[in-house]
């Protein structure tokens, strides 16, 4: 018995393969608002998500034709819009420090709060994201909005699975301390 179902040939996508120009059109308009909306939890900020979309579409449009269906097509462009996002941060200097390979001192854990106590509106919460540094919020952002595991998030961003761990544990707190604080902005 096979566990994994084959992925079935999305009919969309192979008019785009096959040069139809409006197929283009809904396929964006399929995927653009999703798309977009992971690039802004990782980029924080609209300009950069805006670049990130249209950059991942052009590619993904570009190299359609070689699309294998070995994932569904969202799924593969969400991988684009991430490596994208995660590149845009990186341009930006992203500073994620790999705890394994440096001789920093420890740094104190933060203090912990029982978050069984906090109960928040979901746009507080995503306010409160929005304040966290662009390390944390993009760990936080793809194990949590995205659904990557830790070991997935370290292989993306090319750094070991502590780092990853320690930097989601981090993010969790310091997100706790601003919610708490109520530091919103």
């Amino acid at each position: 018995m096979e566990l994994t179902a084959p992925i079935i040939q999305d009919e969309l996508v192979e008019r785009c393969k096959r040069g139809d120009r409006l197929s283009y059109s809904e396929l964006y308009n399929k995927y653009s608002k999703a798309m977009y909306n992971t690039s802004l939890r990782i980029v924080n900020h609209t300009g950069d998500a805006e670049d990130v979309l249209q950059d991942s579409f052009c590619d993904a449009f570009a190299s359609i034709k070689s699309f294998g269906y070995k994932s569904t097509f969202g799924a593969w462009l969400k991988r684009i819009v991430i490596n994208k996002s995660i590149n845009t941060l990186r341009k930006r200097k992203l500073q994620i420090v790999d705890i394994d390979k440096t001789s920093a001192f420890h740094i104190p854990d933060e203090d912990v709060y029982d978050e069984s106590v906090l109960q928040f509106k979901v746009e507080e919460i995503k306010k409160a994201v929005k304040e966290l540094p662009n390390g944390y919020r993009t760990v936080l952002s793809l194990h949590l909005f995205e659904g990557f595991d830790q070991e997935e998030i370290a292989e993306i961003l090319q750094v070991t699975h502590s780092t990853v761990r320690t930097q989601y544990m981090r993010a969790k707190q310091k997100l706790l301390s601003i919610i708490k604080q109520g530091g919103l902005s």
